[in-house]
């Protein structure tokens, strides 16, 4: 029996988002532990900068990079983004001292989680949604009875496929809050 689309290709998305968190959370215990705490600060600028550097992907699909596969740009961006993400996490630490760090942060959460539903679930999921329907179209069964029985799947892939719609726009969105606060640094902080 195959698995269903959430059991196959959530449970590992949300693996990987834990343990984005967890790698930040353990990266920050043992800055706390070693009494290196302020070594975090400087994270946040390895983690920017990789996160810029994974931009080069947006550049190639665009065509304005015109060397290299792009499969390979999207794989280092999908990678440097993550990597990246959890040195902004360490960097931001829990501290609750100010709205505009807090605001980047969530948006840098919620746009790791909507990047990864790009790369683990939706190719993924529709071609397992294809797979599926084809082997029940090869044992007999009736398209319509086919449809309803991945009636829920359907919904599942469907939903998926809005996920640009999250993510584009919380990417600007991190943009402009993370030069907010690295300007609100630079003009405040001595």
């Amino acid at each position: 029996m195959k698995l269903p689309i959430l059991v196959k290709y959530v449970l590992p998305f949300l693996q990987w988002y834990a343990l984005m968190i967890l790698f930040a959370l353990g990266i920050d215990y043992a800055l706390h532990y070693f009494n290196i705490v302020s070594v975090g600060r400087y994270f946040g600028i390895v983690g920017t900068l990789l996160i810029i550097l994974s931009f080069l992907y947006s550049l190639r699909k665009r065509k304005m990079i015109e060397t290299g596969s792009p499969k390979n740009y999207l794989t280092a961006h999908e990678y440097m983004a993550w990597i990246g993400s959890i040195f902004v996490l360490v960097h931001a630490g829990i501290h609750f001292n100010a709205l505009l760090p807090w605001l980047a942060i969530l948006m840098l959460l919620i746009n790791v989680a909507s990047g990864l539903v790009g790369k683990f679930l939706l190719q993924k999921s529709a071609e397992s949604l294809k797979e599926r329907k084809q082997e029940m179209l090869l044992t007999g069964i009736t398209k319509e009875d086919a449809e309803k029985k991945l009636f829920f799947d359907s919904v599942t892939v469907d939903t998926m496929r809005k996920w640009r719609v999250v993510h584009l726009p919380i990417a600007f969105l991190l943009g402009i809050l993370s030069l907010l606060h690295i300007i609100t640094i630079i003009l405040f902080v001595k």
